[in-house]
């Protein structure tokens, strides 16, 4: 495994193994704005009304780690390779103690964000692509992964004009990659990174792609389609 962590080219279509759990593992991607995690929410209900056994988890949520990168985000004092490692250990900890033992009981997973999180925000950061894929290849493929895909500036204009947006923070604009002085222009210079990531790996990692600018009930009734085919696949006991 290589330990360079400084983009150096693109990498080979990665591969993931299927996991033999008896639950199943939904998960949403999408940039900031792209409305993903609002279907995922909607999707629960649907799920919790179908009488499925349900745990949520979401990206960054470690109770292991939060208040330590909560703190450097706050006094400015993450690189890149800090966000690698830190996107990683929250990952895996959630991962061992959260995700792989909800599957081992039957349930059904929905994760706000995967690793393809990190290796999209990584990779626009300057970290290697290859190397980060090599750190989550212990990570089983999910069962159903949905890319919500929007227009970039469809996605910054609801970010921005957001009913309780405050000032873009400072990782969050991306000015740690000195892409612009100017809070809004280095968003938007970030995202727009972020966004080519997540259509790099569309193919390479077998995303579904969810139009993102229909309609709310546009897309619940395709997400909840999908959903339903997932449902399935699942042994009886899981599915009820």
């Amino acid at each position: 495994m290589t330990t360079n962590l400084v983009a150096d080219g693109r990498v080979k279509p990665g591969q993931q193994r299927p996991h033999d759990y008896p639950g199943a593992l939904i998960i949403v991607e999408g940039v900031d704005g792209s409305g993903k995690s609002t279907q995922l929410v909607l999707l629960g209900e649907w799920l919790e009304q179908q009488g499925v056994d349900l745990i949520r988890t979401e990206w960054t949520s470690s109770t292991l780690i939060g208040k330590a990168t909560k703190r450097g985000q706050r006094r400015q004092w993450l690189g890149h390779l800090s966000f690698v490692l830190l996107h990683a250990t929250d990952f895996t900890h959630r991962y061992e103690n959260i995700i792989v033992p909800s599957l081992k009981a039957g349930k059904v997973v929905l994760a706000d964000r995967y690793i393809y999180t990190a290796m999209a925000r990584d990779a626009a950061r300057g970290a290697n692509p290859r190397a980060v894929r090599q750190l989550y290849s212990f990570a089983v493929k999910p069962d159903l992964a949905l890319y919500f895909r929007v227009p970039l500036e469809v996605a910054i204009n609801r970010v921005l004009t957001g009913a309780e947006r405050g000032e873009l923070k400072y990782y969050e604009a991306g000015m740690d990659l000195g892409l612009s002085p100017d809070p809004i222009d280095s968003y938007k210079l970030f995202q727009r990174r972020v966004a080519d990531e997540y259509d790099r790996m569309v193919d390479e990692f077998g995303l579904t792609v969810i139009d993102a600018e229909r309609t709310i009930e546009a897309q619940h009734a395709e997400v909840t389609a999908l959903g339903q085919a997932v449902l399935d696949r699942l042994p009886a006991a899981a599915a009820v």
